[in-house]
């Protein structure tokens, strides 16, 4: 039996693109995907008030599929008119708050912490993203670092966003502690970046970190599965709802290594308290401790629910 056809709208950014990526994976579908592009005005206008017409998009696009998944402001209005042109013919699902009327999708699937709520949104703890437990194990030895019998601490770096700037003098202090902490404990240290990590600050990790541990010098997914699977702890900064929640498929203690905001955080605060909740996270302090948890797999229990939504609304 052939998969059914799913075409995934973005604005091209990993975080995402692991979104709807893992969404299309555990639903089993057939995937491409298509970067969404706004002409110039329409990037700075609310989707609610963007008209529903393809003059808006930079570049036309076909669409041969039966499931719409999308995510990001930038691809809420081309899902709605898509939706409009093909009616029941497609399944559109956005991932996050579209910020319009919930009735222009089939479904919404949305972190608890947003507080969305609808007969049509499924909510989920945390965010849900493209990483799975078997590709973890399957690139565990990638990095192969000589570990020499201490225990492996792998810390997934983020980058600036609205809410943190990642100052040299912030991370300077987090490094500190770090090293403190775990590198004075003869624990191994990998350190890896994400897209949003600014070349400046991998420089600085590089310079605190730089002997018997292993600083990855490039965005490599092989290398942040590999250090995920040999991981005893893991510490993720605290900018990253996404990056914590994908920390969380393995079931290993996370420590959050906290910055001072630049304005309000409530969202990320009802995350972390979820998390807190659940066992899952602890504040990076002046001790290390180990625990166990569940292991978050939400994607898999998002892909079950919308199945059933999809063989009743015929598209399976």
């Amino acid at each position: 039996m052939l998969k059914l056809k799913a075409l995934l709208l973005t604005q091209g950014m990993h975080g995402m693109i692991s979104q709807v990526e893992g969404l299309a994976n555990a639903l089993s579908l057939n995937f491409k995907h298509q970067t969404i592009e706004l002409r110039k005005f329409w990037n700075i206008i609310p989707p609610k008030l963007t008209p529903l017409s393809e003059n808006i998009l930079k570049n036309k696009f076909i669409c041969d599929a039966k499931v719409i998944i999308s995510c990001g402001r930038k691809s809420v209005v081309p899902s709605i008119i898509l939706k409009k042109n093909f009616k029941n013919e497609i399944f559109n699902i956005h991932i996050q708050d579209p910020k319009v009327k919930l009735n222009n999708f089939d479904s919404i699937i949305c972190p608890e912490h947003d507080n969305l709520n609808g007969d049509n949104v499924i909510k989920t703890k945390g965010a849900i993203h493209y990483l799975t437990n078997d590709e973890i194990k399957k690139n565990i030895n990638y990095l192969k670092p000589n570990a020499d019998g201490k225990k492996i601490v792998t810390f997934v770096l983020g980058g600036p966003n609205k809410y943190y700037n990642f100052s040299e003098k912030q991370m300077s202090a987090m490094f500190t502690k770090i090293k403190n902490l775990f590198v004075f404990s003869k624990y191994k240290l990998i350190v890896i970046p994400s897209y949003r990590t600014p070349d400046n600050i991998l420089k600085l990790a590089h310079h605190y970190f730089n002997e018997d541990h292993l600083v990855i010098k490039e965005r490599d997914k092989k290398a942040y599965l590999s250090s995920l699977g040999l991981s005893d702890i893991i510490i993720v900064t605290c900018d990253s709802t996404s990056m914590i929640s994908e920390a969380a498929i393995t079931g290993k203690p996370i420590y959050v290594a906290n910055m001072k905001p630049k304005r309000n955080i409530y969202r990320f605060k009802k995350f972390y308290k979820l998390f807190k909740d659940l066992g899952i996270i602890r504040d990076l302090e002046e001790k290390i401790d180990f625990w166990s948890y569940n292991k978050l797999n939400e994607v898999s229990r998002v892909a079950l629910l919308l199945k059933e939504k999809m063989k009743q609304n015929g598209i399976i």
